[in-house]
């Protein structure tokens, strides 16, 4: 007998039984598919008709998805989306390194670090209660008002700052959480190898409790990736105001729809790579990938 012979003998075949199970999974996945399928195309059908066959769908048709306005909006309010990419950059930057500062100033121990802790969770407990848009209306035209020497009244900064406070108050909590899921046990091996404090929080612990929060961080800024039309009280031409000029002057809502649509554009991206890093976090944890 060759020694290919003898290899072909050795090859793995698989049963008869087993290959029976494969053809059930397979057509079991094409028939859930295909009925996945068939009801996505009915209730979409039934949507369609539901709404086209309406009495007043011929005036919302008219109003706020004519090709011509779209078609007319869509330029200036690209230009103004730009205003909120950098917004979402610069603010998303900020926020992070403040939630995480303010993080770590909750969780410090010992009384000698108590008005550094009440601060921090009056900051939080305040901003986390207040309303954005409240929040944006008072730093906005509030600060100004105030006549300081060297405060910016540049209506971008100050809307920006307004994101910015607001949050971190909210980002603060998710990192929080993050280092406190890490087991005590952790913190007291490192102590016991002879690290400080601070080596332990940031060689131990930090690193452990980013990567559990990356989901619900990238979450939250998908959501200031929204909220930064909100500058637009401040009169700064996003997006959203950019559409509301042209509202104003066309009298049809079509251009909120592109500004809506831009936004959701930009929104879907980043929703499927926080599920993708979700599922991706999930499988390394229930192959015990993580601690």
């Amino acid at each position: 007998m060759t020694l290919g012979e003898e290899l072909h003998k050795d090859a793995y075949t698989p049963s008869q039984r087993r290959l029976e199970r494969e053809r059930h999974r397979r057509a079991r996945t094409r028939r859930a598919t295909a009925i996945a399928a068939t009801s996505t195309l009915v209730t979409a059908a039934v949507l369609c008709l539901g709404i086209t066959g309406s009495p007043g769908w011929p005036r919302v048709r008219e109003t706020f998805l004519s090709g011509h306005y779209a078609r007319l909006a869509l330029p200036k309010v690209l230009d103004g989306l730009l205003l909120n990419l950098r917004l979402l950059v610069i603010c998303g930057a900020i926020v992070l390194v403040l939630g995480l500062l303010l993080a770590v100033v909750r969780t410090l121990r010992g009384p000698v670090f108590f008005p550094l802790r009440a601060l921090a969770v009056a900051y939080v407990d305040f901003f986390r209660g207040l309303p954005l848009i409240i929040c944006l209306l008072a730093v906005i035209y509030g600060v100004p008002a105030l006549r300081l020497q060297g405060v910016p009244t540049n209506p971008v900064v100050l809307g920006g700052a307004g994101l910015v406070l607001t949050y971190s108050a909210y980002v603060a909590e998710v990192f929080r959480a993050g280092i406190e899921s890490v087991h005590p046990s952790q913190r007291a091996a490192a102590r016991s190898l002879g690290l400080s404090g601070a080596q332990t929080l940031r060689h131990v612990v930090l690193p452990q409790a980013v990567r559990r929060v990356v989901p619900p961080l990238l979450n939250d800024l998908v959501s200031l990736q929204k909220d930064t039309g909100l500058v637009s009280i401040a009169g700064v031409i996003d997006a959203v105001y950019a559409a509301q000029i042209i509202t104003s002057q066309t009298f049809n809502y079509t251009p909120y729809v592109v500004a809506g649509l831009a936004f959701v554009a930009l929104t879907i991206p980043m929703t499927r790579f926080t599920d993708w890093v979700t599922a991706r976090m999930n499988r390394r944890q229930s192959q015990g990938g993580t601690v």
